[in-house]
């Protein structure tokens, strides 16, 4: 039996999209481009190319997807020097929101070909009214090849009654709702899009002449290209000859409007690599304010018996607000000092046999140890950026206390997670969210995770820590419970009517 060996006490990543237009080599950039966003997915990977055949006087488009992490679907070089030809590319990295994981056909990025010609398609993001879209669609006698949200957005260009491509994609946005995050690519053109909301973040580069758009910054890096401009909630770029020829790129927005943004707020506390530049702002500078504010929140301070205060974090996504915690601690004169007593293995990879038993604590021991010497007798305050079942967070707590620490502390950059996400996270449902099933009281939480003390960031402090601005918002449902668009098609913006 194959085990995902993702600990499960985290939510899981959504997805990371990649594409460019206008370099000879962009199948090799895209690879690279991925291979910057593995941390949004790990399931499988896939990238279409362009090409144009000069002898037929016809574009044909490329295509190849597999499960699997990137290094491992094009180990074989030959696959983008030679298979995937073409000066323009698309490539997507899947974590499984909708539709089946273990399904071949919902590996994007999705390809079809219509009257317009071709248009590929690769998403970030989950549509909130899918559901009764694919109905109607079925209903008209449409046949779908998978069980993902995103090939609905194919069916809808397609079966658009505007002639021109561009309004056709346009039409199909403004009949979708919730979160998306495009690229998509046609015979002529490079097409970026972000819903009216801006939930999940989605960038625009440039390399040399060309183009390049990603979900995140650090693919930019990688690659070498200029991070220009975020493409704005509710905007399709599109990025063509005359785009490359012209150095400008054409803009077009929804009719659909919301009155605020309503950024991923969890794109700052844990998606996205510290590295990278999200929603304008870098990520590293938010979730060192956010150690700083629950530092000032809920210290832990040294009583007279104790040596000092070991502060760790639990790696890599809380390595930079542990730093912030620490720093803010010693400036209110708190002796306090960051240690490395949780040491990560990067090497478990993919797969996790487990002969005799699928336990969370073997798949913690797997991916981390202890390093005693630092922990023994020790007041230890464990950081981290969130709570989900609250049983691998256990199982961890279980982990440093075998170190024989004096007590052990817990510190969470974010409120309790008490309510799923429709827009892109896999959280689990409210029944399996501990913070729900304990009914908000913290010290039931405290109890089961055996702790001496447990303390979360408010949800004021959290929205106190990211970049403000007029128009901007964030989304916070997983935390208050109130969505910002509608789920399944129904108009109610309560978790509770959900």
């Amino acid at each position: 039996m194959r085990e995902i060996a993702h600990i499960e006490g985290k939510p899981r990543c959504n997805c990371g999209i990649f594409g460019i237009y206008g370099h000879s080599e962009a199948a090799v950039q895209t690879y690279y481009g991925l291979h910057a966003l593995q941390h949004r997915g790990q399931e499988a990977t896939g990238i279409v190319t362009r090409d144009f055949e000069a002898a037929k006087q016809r574009y044909r488009f490329n295509l190849h997807r597999a499960p699997g992490l990137v290094s491992d679907v094009f180990k074989d070089a030959r696959i983008l020097s030679d298979d995937l030809r073409g000066n323009a590319a698309i490539g997507h990295n899947r974590y499984s929101t909708t539709g089946s994981a273990d399904n071949m056909t919902n590996i994007q990025p999705f390809v079809v070909n219509y009257r317009q010609g071709h248009l590929a398609v690769a998403h970030n993001g989950n549509l909130t009214n899918f559901r009764q879209i694919r109905q109607t669609l079925q209903d008209r006698g449409t046949i779908f090849q998978s069980t993902s949200d995103t090939e609905v957005i194919l069916h809808l260009v397609a079966q658009s009654r505007q002639t021109d491509q561009i309004q056709q994609i346009k039409e199909a946005l403004e009949t979708v709702e919730g979160a998306f995050s495009l690229v998509m690519l046609t015979d002529k053109a490079l097409i970026a899009a972000r819903d009216p909301h801006g939930f999940r973040p989605l960038a625009l580069g440039k390399l040399g002449t060309a183009y390049v758009v990603a979900s995140e910054t650090v693919s930019f890096d990688l690659i070498g290209a200029e991070y220009i401009c975020d493409v704005e909630p509710g905007e399709i770029l599109v990025i063509d000859d005359e785009a490359i020829a012209s150095g400008t790129v054409k803009s077009y927005h929804l009719a659909k409007k919301a009155a605020s943004t309503h950024h991923c707020i969890f794109e700052y506390i844990y998606f996205s690599r510290p590295d990278s530049k999200v929603f304008g702002e870098n990520v590293d500078k938010v979730r060192r304010k956010l150690g700083k504010l629950l530092a000032q929140e809920s210290p832990v301070t040294k009583s007279p018996t104790d040596e000092r205060v070991v502060v760790i974090s639990v790696p890599d996504s809380s390595n930079t607000a542990t730093l912030g915690f620490v720093s803010e601690s010693q400036n209110r004169g708190h002796d306090v000092k960051l240690e490395l007593g949780l040491i990560r293995s990067h090497y478990v990879g993919r797969t996790f046999i487990a002969p005799t038993q699928n336990s969370r604590e073997l798949k913690v021991k797997t991916k981390f140890n202890t390093v005693k010497g630092v922990l023994q007798g020790r007041k230890v305050v464990i950081i981290d950026d969130s709570i989900v079942r609250g049983t691998t967070s256990r199982q961890l707590v279980k982990l440093v206390k075998e170190a024989g620490p004096k007590e052990v502390h817990v510190r969470i950059t974010s409120p309790p997670i008490k309510y799923p996400c429709h827009f892109g996270m896999d959280f689990p449902s409210r029944d399996e969210l501990i913070a729900n099933k304990a009914g908000g009281d913290v010290e039931r939480i405290r109890e089961f995770l055996d702790v001496d003390s447990l303390s979360y960031l408010s949800l004021e402090k959290l929205l106190e820590a990211a970049p403000a601005g007029e128009g901007r918002s964030y989304c916070t449902a997983c935390f208050s419970g109130v969505y910002p668009a509608p789920i399944d098609g129904g108009a109610s913006k309560d978790a509770n009517d959900v």
